[in-house]
């Protein structure tokens, strides 16, 4: 019986990670909301104040098999808008997304633009 019940134990604690992986484990601050993403040709720094280099990325070799894309993605993109915001940014020019077989990168510009009538 207590084969069976050792069994029942690790099998409920795999099913609980795995439907842990369902979110990203980047979470995006509260605060780094405000951040604006931007990765179109339209975008003009000409009036924002260029405050760093940012990068984001989620997904490891041990937890990508359980990650969809776009868990991948949204992780990389909540840990570029925080590390943004840490700099005093309001937005990142997304320079190009580093796709690897177990993780997705994205590196940027941060910059302050506020008041600028480009965001």
């Amino acid at each position: 019986m207590r084969h069976k019940q050792c069994k029942w134990v690790v099998l409920s604690a795999l099913c609980a990670s795995l439907l842990g992986c369902s979110a990203p484990s980047q979470q995006l601050e509260s605060d780094a909301d405000t951040v604006h993403v931007r990765f179109d040709s339209g975008f003009n720094a000409e009036d924002c104040f260029w405050l760093g280099e940012v990068t984001g990325s989620e997904g490891h070799w041990y937890s990508y098999w359980f990650y969809p894309n776009d868990v991948l993605i949204q992780g990389a993109v909540n840990e570029i808008k925080n590390r943004a915001k840490k700099l005093g940014a309001d937005t990142v020019y997304m320079i190009s997304p580093q796709d690897f077989t177990t993780s997705f990168t994205v590196v940027g510009n941060a910059y302050q633009c506020h008041g600028n009538d480009e965001i």
